[in-house]
């Protein structure tokens, strides 16, 4: 990061949540004014007022005095919801950098409205936990034109390991669905792997001393495993009900695209039916699949 781009760059931040607060105190360390505005969970928003952030009275506030605006959101109508909200506020030559999990549908329209105002949207989705977060060591998928990405460049140095270019706007949020198609898959297959082998009469230790450390191990696993094998509830902090609309909006760029589709289907219809259970709170996150697959099975 130069000198120049803290000086130039004034960041607005919404959505200050378990991956939020990462970046945005990443982007505070780093000497850029920040405003944050209220979140739900206090607690994020006093720490990084804390830290020398500015919290704001209400999303036009925080649009007026931002050269870039971050939002950190659960899903696409709460990104349209806010991005209308600021949209009178927002000056011409505002960029803003949604790092939600969004449908590419609704990314790529709301760009050609704000550019209108001259104002440039960026998508930029995560890659990553709220521990790698809090480091500095996410992946961010970019969609944005090459000069919107050059602006931007010393921003997200600041708090991504890598940031990778892949095109325009809208094809970092389809990018980011394939990513977690693949993630979740992880997911799902390791829950009904469990299942199996518990019915089977084989141990989760049985299973894990054979994939942990072989060529089926990953990140993911080891994340996911630390619920299954550990018990620690909070080893992978992704919910089931953002993880069925990932899944939601993986299925629908591939209806789309006109493609067959049996697999995300069948991972999507996994989450669907932890969550259509009733028994999914806010607090169950991607592992506890295990306990609505075992469930389903007569296994614990």
């Amino acid at each position: 990061m130069t000198a120049e781009s803290t000086k130039t760059e004034t960041i607005g931040f919404v959505g200050v949540g378990l991956m939020g607060h990462g970046i945005a105190a990443n982007l505070l360390d780093a000497g850029y004014p920040l405003t944050v505005i209220g979140h739900r969970n206090r607690a994020p928003v006093e720490d990084l007022v804390g830290r020398g952030a500015t919290e704001a009275g209400s999303l036009a506030d925080l649009a007026a005095g931002s050269s870039v605006v971050f939002l950190c959101l659960t899903d696409a109508n709460v990104v349209q919801s806010v991005v209308t909200e600021m949209e009178p506020a927002l000056a011409a030559g505002t960029v803003i950098v949604d790092c939600s999990t969004s449908d590419p549908v609704v990314t790529v329209a709301l760009a050609e409205r704000l550019a209108a105002k001259g104002v440039a949207l960026c998508d930029a989705p995560l890659g990553g936990t709220p521990a790698q977060a809090e480091t500095g060591q996410l992946q961010a998928m970019v969609g944005a034109t090459d000069e919107t990405f050059a602006r931007l460049k010393p921003v997200f140095e600041c708090w991504t390991q890598r940031t990778v270019h892949i095109g325009g706007v809208g094809d970092g949020h389809r990018m980011k669905l394939i990513n977690n198609f693949l993630s979740l898959g992880y997911g799902a297959l390791y829950a009904e792997a469990l299942a199996i082998a518990q019915k089977s009469g084989l141990s989760v230790e049985q299973f894990d001393s054979v994939i942990r450390g072989g060529r089926m191990d990953c990140g993911f696993y080891q994340t996911f495993m630390g619920y299954a094998l550990e018990g620690n509830r909070d080893a992978h902090k992704f919910t089931l009900t953002n993880a069925y609309k990932d899944m939601r909006y993986v299925e629908a760029m591939a209806n789309a695209g006109g493609c067959v589709s049996s697999l995300s289907s069948a991972i999507k219809n996994s989450y669907a039916a932890a969550v259509a259970s009733g028994r999914s709170g806010p607090e169950d996150y991607v592992p506890h699949l295990t306990d609505f697959v075992g469930r389903a099975n007569g296994v614990k």
